[in-house]
């Protein structure tokens, strides 16, 4: 079928919205239309090089719409079902989705390639070439042909507008919280960088109990959403943040440090463990350009102060359990989507939604099909 989709090509620095062809489902795989697509930051990374994705790629890893065509062998879903995408699919039997760890799923040794996974060949084609999709999904189109694996069925009473969120950047954010920094009743949390997925995390914050919840952003406009979703306080920089959170706990510091940046380099590091408490736990949830191997830090006061450092990806959710349980939460009112998005754009804006999303213009900007 024909459609159109926004296309980063070899050597440009902003996607280009064209006519494109798309194939029919393969075994394994599903057609679905899109409602909405996340304008997420991560995709502005591949533009400046600091993912490193193969092109030319369809953007787009935040989608949620409705199934219209399934493929041979397709079991778990069928035309007129609600799905929303998972950027990290999950096979469900490798060793890490038995283990209950689904976000380390092994097809993720193939998502940067932007190829299918069943047979490695392009499903849409523009300019005569074949085209990746970022993390297998590309969802700035409004038609994507996609594995079942990536799909995760939701209830239909949930919007569609608002469902594709969860796809990336609110589980990334909450998961940072609940998940990967373990945040309980009482703690004090620091969220450095309040965009899409650190709002998320300010989020999951104050769901999981916590008692301080301090928003690190320069940009005044993120750190006022941020409050609105729940941080008791908030800053402009790190250095800010040392000693309200000293006064804040007595000279203790924080009992968990996210960083939930945009793009991280090796000098945050420092700065955040000196806001991490003894014994407390720091979660890393940036990007940071694969070229940088060192980061500073005190080492004798990571040893001798039993401070944590953990990593995360997806927030350390399994897609196909957590996406609809944070829907509910959604349901009941505790988790806000809607008061996450800013501004809506058509396809044909969607270079004008990363100047406002880099501009510090919104917080969160949806593509509306």
């Amino acid at each position: 079928m024909k459609t159109e989709a926004a296309i980063l090509w070899e050597g440009e620095k902003q996607w280009s919205v064209e006519p494109v062809e798309l194939d029919d489902p393969q075994p394994g795989e599903v057609r679905v239309k899109l409602a909405s697509s996340g304008l997420c930051h991560s995709d502005d990374h591949a533009v400046k090089g600091d993912l490193p994705v193969a092109l030319p790629i369809i953007g787009g890893h935040e989608g949620a719409g409705v199934v219209e065509e399934v493929g041979a062998g397709v079991t778990r879903l069928q035309p007129g079902d609600h799905v929303v995408m998972a950027f990290i699919p999950a096979c469900g039997h490798c060793r890490w989705c038995a283990s209950g760890v689904s976000v380390l799923c092994d097809y993720g040794a193939v998502i940067m390639s932007g190829l299918p996974i069943s047979d490695g060949r392009p499903r849409t084609h523009a300019r005569g070439e074949g085209l990746k999709r970022m993390s297998l999904l590309g969802t700035f189109s409004p038609y994507t042909v996609v594995h079942q694996d990536s799909c995760v069925k939701i209830d239909e009473d949930i919007p569609l507008e608002l469902a594709s969120l969860v796809g990336c950047g609110v589980a990334t954010g909450y998961g940072a919280a609940v998940n990967r920094a373990q945040v309980g009743p009482g703690d004090t949390v620091v969220v450095v960088g309040t965009g899409g997925v650190g709002s998320s995390a300010v989020q999951g914050s104050r769901i999981a109990g916590a008692e301080n919840i301090i928003a690190v952003d320069p940009i005044a406009f993120r750190r006022e959403q941020a409050e609105v979703l729940g941080a008791t306080h908030s800053v402009a920089s790190m250095e800010e943040a040392t000693p309200l959170v000293n006064d804040l706990t007595r000279g203790v510091m924080a009992d968990k440090t996210i960083m939930t940046a945009s793009l991280m380099t090796g000098d945050m590091l420092m700065p955040l463990m000196a806001l991490t408490r003894k014994g407390g736990r720091a979660c890393l949830t940036s990007v940071a350009n694969y070229n940088i191997t060192n980061a500073d830090v005190v080492l004798i006061d990571l040893i001798l102060s039993q401070k944590e450092i953990v990593g995360n990806v997806f927030g350390g959710c399994n897609p196909h359990a957590d996406l609809p349980r944070l829907l509910a939460l959604y349901r009941s009112g505790e988790l806000k989507l809607a008061e996450l998005v800013t501004k809506t754009y058509s396809l044909d804006q969607v270079n004008e939604g990363y100047d406002d999303l880099l501009d510090g213009r919104i917080m969160r900007g949806m593509i509306m099909f």
